[in-house]
């Protein structure tokens, strides 16, 4: 007689315990080799066997390494997930405290990147070693909430001994992937978990909807981030007489000009500027743009100019940095870290390590994570005109700086060490070509 797979939603809601129990010995029946006298989910089962296939250990509780609090802060500050967190706060962690559950996002890596919610669940996620830096891909922990959503790509809920590690079988835990809507790349997955009689039947799809909801926003964002090279772009275009487009740092186009519209470019990954080979377009000259890059055809002829970038730093509270270059130029407001940063590797054109800019800016070196992630932001829209290991400014580039008429009127706000020398040894006002050791 064929199995019926078990009513796992209905059933759980009305007694969660006897659910368990149940599941219990399907699973205990399942991974003995005996037919169980219920069938798991599809999910489940197809999970099951890819564990049994791949030799994860039912009954041992495996953890692979945590990864360094300095990698969790990177890997946080590369994730396109860090844009949505409002989103998924909003949506799931007041509810999941309350609800005795904990909000968990890890990268698609597998990684936890992010926990909050009930601090009392938080100390038993501990306990399964549910921990920031954990891997949970299903591959080193078995069927969960995390690692099964990123296989099967799409929304799954993990109950009770439907976790194929034995340890797990007291938990509960609703787990949705999350990703790019621009290329449907996966860039993670966002979980809701805690013990199992917090089970509820409409768990999963309150996850499902927040992961939908973030994913919105990323759109969203990419088409104000394109907006914004696009404004950028229109002046440099409009003084150009060949072939060129525009395009954000991952290859989509924001313009065009004298040629057809491609939706996207492939780009290499590590793309500097100068005469490269893409595809489709074949030999190009490739600039840096505001956020993105200024594309030609090699054969289109180059208006003649060096790149020349002027660091503004005249007016109090309206910092801004502009590059001026062959087909134009364009500015960018600079934060006040941005403006420390900026005027650092301005003064030290032979350029300056993390560690050195960490004791510049905090008077400690081994604050090398923030610097890390600044200078991850500032290369966004300077692209290639900064150069890393050490951060410096691209060796062919003249560099300007405008300081304001009075040396104590420099970066008013700052208190780096380096600035506050800067000030202190400063008796020339107005501007300086930064080419110090």
């Amino acid at each position: 007689m064929p199995r019926s797979p078990m009513n796992l939603t209905h059933l759980a809601a009305v007694d969660a315990p006897r659910a368990a129990r149940m599941l219990s010995a399907v699973r205990d029946a399942a991974l003995s080799g005996r037919s169980p006298r219920l069938a798991p989910r599809p999910v489940i089962e197809e999970s099951w066997g890819r564990m049994l296939r791949s030799g994860v250990d039912p009954d041992h509780d495996f953890r692979s390494g945590l990864l360094t609090w300095e990698e969790i802060l990177r890997r946080r500050e590369d994730s396109p997930l860090r844009h949505v967190l409002p989103v998924l706060r909003e949506g799931l962690v007041s509810v999941a405290d309350t609800a005795q559950h904990i909000m968990v996002i890890a990268d698609a890596d597998g990684r936890v990147l992010w926990r909050e919610g009930s601090s009392a669940v938080l100390r038993k996620a501990d306990g399964l070693g549910f921990l920031l830096g954990a891997d949970w891909r299903e591959s080193i922990v078995g069927t969960n909430g995390v690692g099964t959503p990123a296989v099967v790509r799409r929304p799954v809920q993990v109950f009770a001994a439907e976790h194929f590690v034995r340890s797990h079988a007291s938990w509960t835990c609703a787990g949705a992937p999350i990703t790019d809507p621009r290329d449907g790349r996966l860039i993670g997955v966002v979980d809701v978990s805690g013990p199992l009689e917090t089970m509820h039947p409409a768990t999963l799809a309150w996850v499902d909807s927040v992961a939908k909801l973030a994913e919105a926003r990323l759109r969203e964002l990419h088409l104000t981030a394109l907006d914004r090279l696009r404004a950028v772009a229109a002046p440099v275009l409009a003084r150009l007489t060949g072939r060129a487009l525009v395009v954000d740092r991952e290859g989509w186009t924001a313009a065009v000009t004298g040629m057809p519209y491609i939706n996207r470019t492939a780009l290499p990954k590590a793309l500097s500027p100068g005469r490269r080979w893409l595809p489709v377009l074949g030999l190009s000259v490739v600039e840096p743009l505001g956020g993105g890059w200024l594309v030609r055809p090699a054969d289109e002829p180059l208006p003649s100019g060096a790149t020349r970038i002027v660091l503004d730093l005249g007016q109090p509270r309206r910092w801004s940095v502009t590059v001026s270059g062959s087909a134009g130029s364009w500015s960018q407001e600079l934060t006040p870290r941005h403006s420390e940063l900026l005027f650092l590797l301005a003064e030290h054109r032979a350029g300056r390590t993390a560690a050195q800019l960490a004791e510049d800016v905090f008077g400690d070196p081994r604050r090398t994570v923030t610097v890390r992630a600044e200078m991850s932001r500032v290369r966004r829209y300077l692209g290639g005109l900064l150069e890393h290991r050490p951060y410096r400014f691209r060796d062919d580039a003249e560099i300007e700086v405008v300081l304001p008429a009075e040396p104590s009127a420099l970066l008013p706000h700052s208190g780096a060490p380096a600035v506050l020398r800067a000030r202190a040894a400063s008796t020339v006002p107005g501007a300086f070509s930064g080419d110090a050791p």
